[in-house]
């Protein structure tokens, strides 16, 4: 059993979600990564998502793409990314997972980025312009190197494309909680409930919701429903609306969700 197998098993009994929390790796700086991965954790994170950046990302709403140019302005590439996974690794036994796009794993190479993956300490892949159905060399290379790979739903998928990433899907379902890119939101789109019991219909993995995620509500609203949430510009904001104290910032952001 990995470390995201076992974090959702320990958590079942409690009926609480798991909160996931996506940084991106290198903002507001590389040094600053693995501290600010610590300091999820130790808020209540129960898994950290780390944004690989990158210079065209069609899934991300401006927060995440503003962290992601600060990022590659600082000449962040893949190899630093795994750098300061690795580093983040030494600081907490909470589950990684690495959130990039299809571009630059393959010219990192499909093989060398999941075992350096690994390597890094990470648990599992979260690549959004993955379809299933293009997903067999990657899903080879991520099963040899021990890694999950996380497929997606959106509100717009069909019974049939619920029923192939379900298929092809390790680790959980990510259930994407609107139609339209990353950011935060003021209300939860009430589609998603049932959307999620219907993925639920077709796997027995956990499925885990994100885009727009932003405040406790939004979790509890989810509870006894979904088995996990993440969030990230919300988070991404705190830490920008702090750029002096981003350690601090994220920790108490992350402490504020607590009542799940």
């Amino acid at each position: 059993m990995n470390r995201i197998d076992r974090a959702f098993q320990d958590l079942r009994p409690t009926g609480r979600l798991a909160l996931i929390a996506y940084l991106t790796a290198g903002y507001p700086s590389l040094k600053d990564t693995p501290a600010l991965v610590e300091a999820v954790a130790g808020a209540g994170a129960d898994m950290i998502e780390l944004g690989f950046p990158f210079s065209d990302p069609l899934a991300d709403g401006p927060t995440i793409q503003a962290a992601s140019q600060a990022a590659l302005k600082q000449g962040v590439t893949v190899a630093r990314a795994l750098e300061a996974a690795a580093a983040a690794r030494r600081r907490t036994t909470k589950p990684l997972l690495v959130m990039t796009y299809l571009n630059p794993v393959l010219a990192f190479g499909v093989e060398a980025f999941c075992r350096q993956a690994t390597q890094a300490g990470i648990d599992g892949l979260i690549i959004p312009d993955l379809p299933p159905e293009e997903a067999g060399e990657l899903r080879g290379a991520a099963a040899q190197a021990g890694l999950d790979l996380v497929f997606f739903v959106a509100p717009t998928s069909t019974p049939a494309r619920i029923r192939a990433a379900a298929k092809a899907a390790t680790g959980f379902i990510y259930c994407v909680a609107l139609t339209g890119v990353t950011g935060a939101r003021d209300q939860l789109d009430p589609a998603v409930l049932p959307l999620v019991r219907s993925v639920k219909a077709e796997t027995s993995l956990p499925v885990v919701v994100g885009f727009g995620l932003s405040r406790p509500a939004h979790l509890q609203a989810l509870r006894g429903v979904a088995d996990g949430a993440i969030v990230a510009s919300a988070l991404l904001d705190a830490i920008r609306l702090e750029p002096q104290d981003a350690v601090g910032a994220a920790s108490r952001f992350v402490r504020g969700l607590e009542a799940r």
